[in-house]
């Protein structure tokens, strides 16, 4: 009953991972404008993403607009574009694939099968959680190496956004979840390798004595 809900909590926070990477791969900010030396006070703001980019007034309204073409994009947009994007569809095949393998449901008999689709599930979390590190870890590099960099115009220098912290909660939450999932499955398949045998009886025989059979 402990494995049942601890594999439950893993899915839960599957799940949780699964819809923040969602989240953090429709957000624009990625990357925010430095407000650093004569950038202190400025009218507006801009937010960076994957799709799209934005500027926030000091009013408070924001134009948004699409990238115009996707081959004119810089390698690490690209490249998280297609990782969150595949990751997203491996976090609803993962989700999938635990339900049917998952103890509180009955899609499969219990026994070495419905473990081994369960850590599947598990597996393909903890795969979901190194994708989508990629690109966050990639995109994390260039900010911090541009903002320290001399070279760089403090007018285009920028920090890290709201989306990789997002993203970076997201990771943890599945694999911390996909972890637990293949855990569970493990010792649940390790406890049900073994049954318990029960040895007869031994029968006394008519005159008293134990049969010899019983001692062989």
């Amino acid at each position: 009953m402990t494995s049942a809900a601890l594999e439950i909590l893993g899915l839960g926070l599957g799940i949780l991972g699964w819809v923040g990477v969602i989240l953090a791969c429709g957000l624009p900010m990625w990357q925010v404008s430095a407000f650093i030396d004569v950038n202190i006070v400025v009218a507006q703001t801009i937010w960076e993403g994957l799709w799209m980019n934005c500027v926030v007034q000091s009013t408070g309204q924001m134009q948004c607009k699409v990238y115009d073409s996707i081959l004119a994009l810089p390698a690490e947009v690209q490249a998280g574009r297609a990782l969150t994007v595949i990751v997203a569809l491996l976090g609803l095949v993962a989700l999938m694939v635990t339900v049917v393998g998952a103890q509180c449901t009955n899609c499969i008999q219990p026994g070495k099968m419905k473990s081994r689709i369960v850590i599947a599930g598990g597996a393909i979390y903890i795969l979901c959680g190194v994708l989508v590190l990629v690109p966050l870890c990639w995109f994390a590099n260039i900010v911090i190496s541009d903002f320290y960099d001399p070279t760089v115009p403090p007018s285009q220098k920028r920090e890290m956004g709201a989306a990789l912290y997002i993203g970076w909660a997201a990771t943890a939450l599945l694999l911390f979840g996909g972890c637990l999932i293949c855990c569970c499955s493990c010792s649940q398949r390790d406890e049900t390798s073994f049954p318990v045998k029960y040895s007869a009886p031994r029968r006394p025989t008519s005159n008293g004595e134990y049969d010899k059979k019983n001692y062989v």
